[in-house]
């Protein structure tokens, strides 16, 4: 593990940088009126300004050209892969100046998910390792996406993985990098968490996704491929969520693109009344998954895929009783909301 002091100062020149450049992006976003309005697709209830989520692409660009110094040797492989958040980024932040339609967006995020893959190949993988970081960041850039709807909540849970993967690994990038993203989230939560004074924006919840495939295709490096799947446990409340969703609309023939409340999770906030309680109980979740990844590091790839599959049908039934409350009658019922 490096020296203390030397991770502290990263992490504290991350964390400060990232919370100066949050509340400049609050600044902006005030005097440009980028402002999301309280709606019937959105799960807030006060006018909040958006595109905070900057700050966190500037702590990473920050921490990605200190690593192309430090290790010449991974220069090509960080160019491209900041290269690729920048364009994910770029694009969010113009999607947060004037809404974008959905294909000249997933069409940005293919390219950087290329431009992520290309990193991969440079820094010794596969083809299957580049086809899996490829995946990995169209899939996670639009998670996260899906999955900002709440205070805290996508900041929150890129938090827990980031510092999941960065403890996994222990050395070397994956750590340092991850830390930064660590960092980041954490100077830009305040501002979010509790209650909302500026929202991540498309520019900050791409951003997180997209790093955090970085993290997972970088880090599965140091893995034998019977372990990998490790890596993926700190994902499954987003994945399960986003994709059991994902399917409920597309059976029910509905334009499953469009913005929507109909998360497992903006129902439960919807029931409680309020965001603190379920955003920390998404993390609490991650961090259940974290805990089996590192008791497994050792075990057999036959008992980890055991674990895994059950950690799904677990998930399962918990998104299944959750969306019990949209369901349901009362105020919070989608049933009886006009399309």
């Amino acid at each position: 593990m490096p020296a203390f002091a030397t991770v502290g100062l990263w992490v504290l020149g991350g964390l400060v940088l990232g919370a100066a450049a949050t509340a400049l992006a609050r600044t902006y976003a005030l005097r440009r009126q980028l402002i999301d309005h309280p709606g019937e697709r959105r799960s807030h209830t006060s006018a909040t300004p958006r595109g905070g989520g900057v700050s966190i692409v500037v702590v990473l660009l920050a921490a990605l050209a200190v690593s192309m110094s430090a290790v010449p040797g991974h220069a090509g492989a960080a160019g491209l892969a900041g290269a690729g958040l920048l364009l994910v980024a770029g694009i969010g932040w113009v999607d947060d100046h004037r809404p974008l339609p959905a294909l000249p967006r997933l069409g940005t995020h293919v390219l950087a998910a290329a431009l992520l893959a290309w990193a991969l190949l440079i820094a010794g993988g596969s083809g299957l390792d580049a086809a899996t970081a490829f995946f990995a960041a169209v899939v996670l850039t639009n998670v996260w996406n899906f999955m900002d709807g709440i205070d805290g909540i996508a900041a929150a849970q890129a938090t827990v993985v980031a510092l999941a993967y960065a403890l996994f690994a222990g050395q070397g990038p994956v750590f340092w990098l991850g830390l930064a993203l660590v960092a980041a989230s954490c100077g830009f939560l305040p501002f979010n968490f509790p209650r909302a004074r500026i929202f991540l924006g498309d520019v900050g919840s791409g951003t997180l996704g997209y790093a955090l495939a970085g993290l997972l295709a970088l880090g599965s490096l140091q893995q034998e491929w019977g372990t990998r799947i490790l890596l993926l446990f700190p994902l499954l409340p987003f994945l399960l969520d986003t994709t059991l969703t994902l399917l409920a609309r597309i059976v029910r023939g509905e334009a499953w693109w469009l913005p929507h409340i109909q998360h497992a999770y903006q129902a439960w906030a919807r029931a409680r009344g309020g965001h603190a309680g379920v955003t920390l109980a998404y993390a609490g979740a991650a961090l259940a998954t974290v805990l089996a990844m590192f008791a497994m590091r050792s075990w057999s790839s036959t008992v980890i895929m055991a674990t895994y599959l059950t950690f799904l049908l677990a998930g399962g039934l918990a998104w299944k009783r959750l969306r019990g409350f949209t369901a349901g009658k009362g105020p919070n019922s989608l049933r009886d909301r006009k399309p």
